[in-house]
């Protein structure tokens, strides 16, 4: 068999550097699955903020040129490696990760960051569920370890992660709080979980948050662009409370005291450094989820594989976005 022949398109980047750098290529080699790896055909990819700052050089991970972005996809497996029993062709799934890069007509996968893809959802929701829905749970369980019963406050809910975590902190007893900066977007913010919902555009709007949550203030931030809103989030906790930076774009200035009398914590987040049993336990929240019904996803923009360049300066430079952006191909 001539497989390692066959050839796909793929974004490919030679150079880190802006958006111009992504290249289309109709001459990509069609990888082939090694050991405990799958191969699957390509419907819809997940756009990531996070894959703009790796392709820019910028971020702590850099790959080995040239590569193809893509972390989440939804497709068909094509072809299993040795040792896969879970998986086989022609299934529907979903990837947490890929090991080749997702912009692409075919991507490989390590076969425990491959989940099965139910029914009810089409191809494009799948796009929009592992690092959305994965990055919410590590969020709130791993890094906040919120309980039942107390506040969440998604600074920038109406993106793909935010909207996530509202439906999750909501399905999980939390009392949900959102911000977002278009009409559209507090609307969905509210159709997903939100109680109640602010717009991080009025000027005034810390103020109103203050008054909602009263002197007590937020147990928790799920903070989506740290660099503009960190130091305004910490006036928001409650004693003990917790900020968990899930994106940011630059640096901040802020008062280390305003952490000191209440005790409250700075936590990153990074999906990347999730275990391989962590991963698994997300997916298992994600599954009950869509079978219960409280696992929505929201596709927001939509672009075919040609117009990738626009869809990573879309996704950093459009304000009030909604949804969880992807590529069709």
């Amino acid at each position: 068999m001539a497989t390692g022949q066959k050839l796909m398109r793929a974004v490919r980047v030679f150079e880190f550097g802006g958006p111009e750098v992504l290249k289309l290529q109709s001459n990509v080699a069609v990888p082939v699955p090694k050991d405990h790896q799958v191969l699957i055909k390509v419907h819809a990819c997940g756009v990531n903020p996070v894959e703009t700052y790796i392709r820019s050089g910028t971020y702590s991970r850099k790959p080995a040129l040239p590569y193809t972005p893509g972390t989440d996809v939804a497709g068909v497996i094509e072809s299993v490696g040795d040792s896969v029993s879970a998986f086989k062709k022609g299934d529907r799934v979903f990837c947490s990760s890929t090991v080749s890069g997702g912009y692409a007509e075919f991507a490989l996968a390590a076969d425990h960051t491959v989940y099965t893809l139910p029914e009810t959802l089409d191809f494009k929701q799948g796009a929009a569920l592992a690092i959305p829905y994965f990055t919410a749970c590590r969020a709130l369980f791993h890094s906040a370890r919120v309980r039942a019963g107390e506040s969440v406050l998604v600074h920038g809910a109406s993106g793909g992660v935010g909207l996530a975590t509202c439906q999750v902190a909501r399905a999980h007893g939390l009392k949900v709080l959102g911000t977002a900066g278009s009409e559209e977007g507090k609307k969905l913010v509210l159709q997903n979980g939100a109680h109640e919902v602010f717009d991080h555009k009025e000027v005034n709007y810390i103020d109103k948050i203050k008054k909602a949550v009263g002197d007590e203030g937020v147990d928790v931030v799920i903070e989506m662009l740290a660099n503009v809103n960190l130091s305004n989030d910490l006036k928001l906790l409650s004693r003990g409370g917790r900020i968990i930076v899930v994106g940011c774009r630059g640096t901040i200035e802020i008062n280390p005291r305003d952490t000191m009398a209440k005790e409250t914590s700075i936590i990153g987040v990074s999906l990347f450094s999730s275990t391989k049993e962590e991963l698994q336990h997300f997916a298992g929240i994600v599954q009950t989820g869509i079978e219960k019904g409280w696992v929505k996803p929201v596709i927001g923009s939509e672009y075919p594989l040609e117009k990738v360049v626009q869809a990573h300066e879309d996704i950093i430079h459009s304000s009030g976005k909604t949804g969880k952006m992807i590529l069709l191909l």
